[in-house]
């Protein structure tokens, strides 16, 4: 499945389309991070001078330096579409854009604001070498059309990524849902068949849950979720790339694509010890399978997903304070290994029509 386009790749788009609609040599579009008072720079395209990077990670310029792009909200802008403006590197004075058009050996530039829902967003900036031709007015209102384009563009890639967020999240811890799970489950099994990558799944039950809903009210249930979800977050992050989900009512888990065996199940050892520390829960029934332990092949998300809920079925039984990790008391005649791989019974109202036409 192709991956859906990000605003990033939105914004190189719009870079690449206005370099081109302008005639111009160099392009690039800045975001105004306000918490930060700086310009930061997202994408730079065409010919990139000395220390010029497409996609730079570290070049930034204070906003003081441009006081222009403060004044994009302001009344100077209300009720009106802010125009772009023209600048060359023959302007007297020692003006920042000026100043930065010949030390990279450009000759004028034309500089767009971006505004998005009523708020400078950033700007376009397009210039031309040394020796091209100057912008003139024509191409600053060609610009401000432009800039308008793009923001347009981004305002529907932030959509539809909130859409997407919307669809993988879980709405009461912001943790993956179910979906998102899933989605990564089958991924990481397609690696795990290619190139043998270690794919590991923790599966967990929140012990308590009910009771708190019932004696205390779901409001205070809820908030027993969060808590935990928060203490899952926690302690997947210490597998880098780990997704931490909640499946669904009580229900939550860790994926993780890579660590080893063991490292899982240190993180499910620390899960165990953290939820049995929250307030008014009574822990957690967790289970564990990796394919570095020796469960036997694993072909499917499925068989995966069976292991570890196998374990953690077990774990709850046994009102085990510590993670069961699917076969690590005897491989393949595992209990845990036994019971995922056992065939299913065939549902009462089979048997019943079975024995119907005996």
């Amino acid at each position: 499945m192709a991956a859906a386009p990000t605003a990033l790749d939105g914004v190189v788009a719009a870079a690449e389309g206005a370099l081109h609609a302008l005639d111009g040599s160099f392009a690039s579009i800045s975001v105004w991070e306000r918490e930060h008072g700086r310009l930061r720079v997202l994408v730079n395209v065409g010919e990139l001078a000395d220390g010029e990077e497409r996609f730079p990670a570290r070049e930034c310029y204070p906003v003081h330096d441009f006081p222009e792009v403060a004044e994009f909200p302001h009344e100077k802008w209300a009720g009106a579409r802010p125009h772009a403006w023209v600048e060359t590197a023959r302007e007297a004075g020692t003006g920042h854009r000026a100043a930065a058009l010949r030390r990279r050996g450009r000759g004028s530039c034309v500089i767009a604001p971006i505004v998005l829902h009523g708020r400078a967003w950033g700007e376009l900036y397009v210039a031309r070498p040394a020796d091209g031709p100057v912008f003139g007015r024509t191409d600053a209102d060609f610009a401000t059309v432009l800039a308008a384009v793009t923001a347009a563009g981004i305002a529907q890639t932030e959509r539809l990524e909130e859409v997407r967020r919307l669809a993988y999240t879980d709405p009461l811890t912001g943790l993956a849902n179910r979906r998102a799970v899933d989605a990564r489950l089958d991924e990481a099994v397609e690696r795990h068949l290619a190139d043998g990558t270690v794919v590991g799944l923790v599966v967990c039950d929140l012990n308590g849950l009910k009771r708190v809903n019932d004696t205390l009210g779901h409001a205070v249930g809820d908030r027993l979720l969060e808590r935990f979800g928060s203490v899952l977050s926690l302690c997947g992050a210490r597998l880098p790339g780990t997704l931490a989900a909640r499946l669904g009512g009580d229900e939550f888990c860790l994926v993780s694509v890579g660590p080893s065996a063991d490292e899982l199940v240190r993180v499910a050892e620390e899960l165990c010890h953290r939820a049995g520390e929250l307030e008014l829960g009574e822990g957690v029934a967790c289970g564990v399978a990796s394919t570095g332990d020796p469960i036997g092949p694993v072909g499917t998300a499925r068989r995966l997903f069976r292991l570890a809920d196998a374990a953690q079925y077990r774990a709850k039984a046994a009102g085990s304070r510590k993670p069961v990790v699917a076969g690590r008391e005897g491989g393949r005649a595992d209990p845990v290994v036994r019971l995922a791989d056992r065939p299913p019974a065939p549902p009462r109202a089979e048997r019943r029509r079975f024995r119907g036409r005996r």
